[in-house]
């Protein structure tokens, strides 16, 4: 992979997953960024209660093995192409996939921690805040992501924003119970499983042996 590419002049994947010494290990950015942005979609479009859903627990098996797995085992691969942003950001999210997909499972416990044994209820507001500080940890964790990306494309400036708002809306809808705000946050989400598509179909394109050029990423040209 050429310095160029690696300068964010070519693929999604360049600036994310190339590799400073010869591998014979390939590009994981295309399996880590359509794992995590089919997630996201699914997620995103069950927070905005399309088709009148209101429960997210189907995305459980989506979290656990595609935004999960799938995408923990690219991070894995970024770390001996010694690629640090891209090994810890799909390393991270695969966690974070993982760790969302424990909550919702009802065999964890998680959620039933929250129900107050006397009167055998929810204690919603405990969980909504709960939530609430999970999910702001996510977005400062995004928000380092987003400052870093500033020095690759437009492209991850574009994906790193829109996922850092996402967070925070989500987060904020859970501390306010405002439904609007949850919503807000699931179309920002929307829009960020799309930037993700899209970069992974670039890395896609720029991995095949064939002379077929990515997508353009809007990349910086550095001195």
């Amino acid at each position: 992979m050429s310095l160029d590419i690696e300068k964010g002049h070519g693929g999604a994947g360049s600036a994310l997953t190339a590799a400073p010494f010869p591998t014979r290990i390939a590009d994981p950015a295309p399996l880590g960024l359509f794992s995590f942005a089919a997630t996201t979609f699914i997620l995103s479009f069950y927070n905005v209660q399309i088709r009148g859903i209101t429960e997210p627990n189907v995305v459980v098996g989506m979290a656990l093995f595609t935004g999960g797995l799938a995408q923990l085992l690219a991070g894995m691969w970024e770390f001996p192409r010694g690629n640090v942003f891209g090994a810890t950001a799909f390393t991270s999210y695969g966690a974070f996939w993982l760790s969302y997909a424990a909550i919702l499972i009802p065999g964890s416990g998680i959620i039933n921690a929250y129900v107050d044994p006397t009167t055998g209820k929810l204690n919603g507001e405990m969980l909504d805040n709960a939530l609430g500080i999970y999910l702001f940890t996510w977005f400062i964790f995004t928000f380092f992501f987003f400052l870093t990306s500033l020095r690759k494309s437009i492209a991850f400036i574009s994906l790193f924003g829109c996922l850092s708002i996402t967070f925070a809306l989500l987060g904020a809808g859970n501390f306010t119970g405002k439904e609007n705000v949850l919503k807000a946050g699931g179309a920002f989400g929307i829009v960020t499983a799309f930037i993700a598509y899209y970069m992974a179909f670039s890395d896609l394109l720029a991995a095949e042996r064939a002379p077929i050029i990515g997508l353009p990423m809007g990349g910086f040209k550095h001195d």
